[in-house]
């Protein structure tokens, strides 16, 4: 299992690139690399960022981190191996010491948040967007506890995809291993909307300009 396929922010260039995080965009169940650098207009000025194609093709043009078992809790080891593609694409693409922003929607949203559970080190901050934590403990949730990295959570009220157990679970596991920005935006389904957008970017702003992962 490979990441094949990524889309870079127009300036973007390994030689002379920000000392500051990349911001790291996983997309959601069937969707592809274009889908979220459309929200690179709401990322703070001068951040830098790639946008990752998931590794499993499905039906027509769409591509999947791992298979879609909903409302049943995902399997680890699909979860697993996506997890360790994602990261031997970013050491060989980005490199092994700068820092991260994993911001993922949905299906997405999970992988972010595996980033974090995996190497904590390397993350300034992590968005998760309409999306959920797996229950299978990680490699590093234990010294998420102690490090208490910064996560922005946003979610619809009306959101139809997401079963309630793994919202709730995620409710519950965010702020024991985090420290925790979470929103629940009234009437909003599976999506982001401008709320959404204006709230990430304040948190990235505030995030990354006191994080230090190193």
């Amino acid at each position: 299992m490979d990441i094949t396929a990524a889309v870079y922010s127009p300036d973007w260039d390994d030689a002379h690139r920000p000392p500051g995080p990349v911001v790291v965009l996983l997309h959601g169940y069937g969707s592809h690399e274009g889908d979220l650098a459309g929200l690179a207009p709401w990322l703070p000025a001068g951040m830098p960022w790639v946008s990752l194609r998931a590794p499993i093709p499905m039906p027509g043009a769409g591509f999947a981190w791992f298979p879609l078992t909903l409302p049943d809790v995902p399997p680890p080891a699909p979860i697993a191996a996506a997890t360790q593609a994602v990261w031997r694409w970013i050491d060989d693409h980005v490199g092994s010491e700068v820092a991260l922003v994993p911001m993922g929607f949905s299906q997405g949203g999970l992988m972010a948040l595996q980033l974090l559970r995996t190497r904590p080190e390397r993350i300034a901050a992590t968005v998760v967007l309409a999306g959920f934590v797996t229950d299978a403990a990680q490699p590093a949730d234990a010294t998420l506890s102690d490090l208490r990295p910064p996560v922005f959570w946003g979610r619809g009220d009306a959101d139809p995809v997401i079963p309630g157990i793994a919202v709730t679970h995620t409710a519950a596991f965010l702020p024991a291993h985090s420290s925790l920005t979470a929103r629940v935006y009234p009437g909003l389904g599976h999506s982001v909307d401008q709320r959404v957008l204006d709230d990430v970017r304040a948190f990235l702003e505030q995030a990354t300009s006191i994080a230090d992962p190193h």
